[in-house]
């Protein structure tokens, strides 16, 4: 009877530890937050049980609403951002928009962090009476139990019972807000009969109001650019799989270099459709994937992992991609950021590339800081040539402007250097080195279609460009460049054969 009365006491325990676990982890789940960068502003993000996820865009903006996304919701409220308008952020929306993959895999990602995270509190907690009851031991708790029935114990017993309501505080009711003086409208509603709308955000719904129905025409704008952008994107992504690239042979390696990004996370997913379509498994990123370097432009990075996370990943940062943020956040994502230090490549050969020191807060070379391009371009052949003596020759060096490498070039240390920055395709151009030995060099264009450091837009504002590079037993032995128009065609460059040596 007293065995069967333990195994009773034990499994109520149990069941009132789960139950307190339980609840904890769903109350610090549900009032839990996480400040990430998202579509370039500082974000709030807290999990809803409403099922929908809400954005938060501010004052002046209205709010958007997605139904029905999940079995859990989410709230973004967008704090801080740099942007010069009204106007130029509501492009932006628009523009990351046409390919929120990126942002969408973030959200996700911080909520089932914030789910995990919540859940270990909670089992820690529904763990604290199991320990009470296993330390007690049967005698303790026996006393335990009997002192409940006393007068002292009946109170005990009731301020536990109140302290959760002194703790939850319910009567406490918030102020009535402007926010909850707005109703939802689909963006169907709003248009119009008048308006045309891409099916897939008919349903999107606004918060209107006294402030955000004067803003009809910048969601109406934003729609605009919205629909042009994921078209010419859309389009161009579908037609690179019908290019004549060359594809590897037996034992042969494709990497794709893309460089000067500049924000346009549209061509992402075409220079990955071209990637493809030429049998590449490599990415390698010659830098300013950014105009300034700042974490509000996250969700370019974001982009970027998105569209190559399966794929072998190197970069380094360029002169735009000011500061560490870049090289630490892709470095964070996965990527193999170069530093200076030769590293083995997929290709079987080596690969060495250094931040471009033009950057502000770029530039040192291992803990020494202030070196100027061509300081930086001779420390970079004296670590290509000390490979070359130790048997393991630089099969290419990674770098963002190409005439950092020329020194290691000359001196007849490496059989490649890539890079970008000029934002016009350039190469290949033979480099006889001081031992008669011979390199190349190749400049890709801005495969954001770059116009200066500013890429963002419904299309590429100049030709954007990608570059090929095929290897063999360790070393590059072909480049091929490819083209898109601003018009939506194509130009393909043909396949150039290199023999270094």
């Amino acid at each position: 009877m007293g065995r069967r009365r333990r195994v009773a006491g034990g499994i109520v325990v149990v069941c009132l530890s789960a139950l307190l676990g339980a609840s904890v982890a769903v109350s610090l789940f549900l009032n839990s937050s996480r400040t990430v960068v998202l579509v370039g502003h500082d974000t709030v993000v807290r999990p809803t049980t409403s099922g929908d996820a809400v954005v938060q865009t501010g004052p002046l903006l209205p709010d958007f609403r997605f139904r029905d996304v999940g079995p859990v919701g989410v709230s973004l409220a967008l704090g801080k951002t740099e942007v010069g308008s009204v106007e130029e952020l509501v492009e932006r929306y628009a523009y990351i928009a046409g390919d929120p993959t990126g942002q969408v895999d973030k959200v996700r990602a911080v909520v089932v962090d914030m789910a995990v995270s919540a859940a270990l509190r909670g089992l820690g907690v529904g763990l604290v009476p199991v320990a009470f009851y296993l330390l007690l031991g049967r005698h303790r708790r026996g006393e335990l139990f009997r002192g409940v029935r006393s007068r002292n114990g009946l109170v005990a017993l009731a301020l536990l019972l109140v302290l959760p309501v002194l703790v939850w505080q319910p009567w406490e009711a918030d102020a009535e807000t402007q926010e909850e003086q707005g109703s939802w409208q689909t963006l169907a509603e709003l248009a119009g009969p008048d308006v045309t709308l891409p099916g897939e955000v008919r349903d999107i719904e606004v918060r209107t109001g006294p402030v955000t129905t004067q803003s009809k025409r910048l969601v109406l704008s934003a729609i605009d650019t919205y629909d042009k952008s994921k078209e010419f994107y859309s389009t161009a992504a579908e037609g690179a799989a019908d290019l004549d690239l060359r594809e590897p042979e037996d034992g042969e390696t494709v990497a794709l270099l893309v460089s000067d990004r500049h924000d346009n996370i549209g061509m992402d997913r075409v220079a990955r459709a071209i990637g493809e379509r030429a049998g590449a498994t490599v990415v390698l990123d010659a830098g300013d994937d950014t105009s300034t370097g700042q974490p509000w432009e996250a969700f370019s990075l974001d982009s970027l992992e998105g569209a190559f996370s399966d794929w072998e990943r190197f970069g380094v940062a360029g002169n735009h991609d000011h500061g560490t943020f870049v090289s630490t956040y892709l470095a964070d994502l996965g990527w193999t950021m170069l530093d200076g230090e030769a590293v083995d490549a997929p290709w079987g050969g080596t690969l060495l590339g250094v931040d471009d020191p033009r950057s502000s807060g770029l530039g040192n070379w291992r803990e020494e800081s202030g070196l100027s391009f061509a300081e930086v371009g001779d420390r970079l052949a004296d670590d290509a040539c000390a490979a070359a003596e130790d048997g393991e020759r630089v099969s290419t060096v990674l770098v963002h402007d190409a005439n950092l490498g020329r020194e290691a070039l000359a001196r007849g240390c490496v059989d490649l250097v890539l890079g970008g920055h000029t934002h016009v395709q350039a190469g290949p151009d033979v480099i006889t080195g001081e031992d008669g030995s011979t390199g190349y060099t190749w400049t890709n264009g801005t495969t954001g279609g770059a116009a200066y450091a500013i890429a963002i837009g419904s299309k590429p504002r100049r030709d954007a460009d990608v570059s090929l590079v095929t290897y063999a037993d360790g070393r590059p032995i072909g480049l091929q460049w490819v083209r898109l128009r601003t018009d939506g065609s194509w130009l393909v460059g043909d396949w150039s054969p290199v023999e270094p040596g």
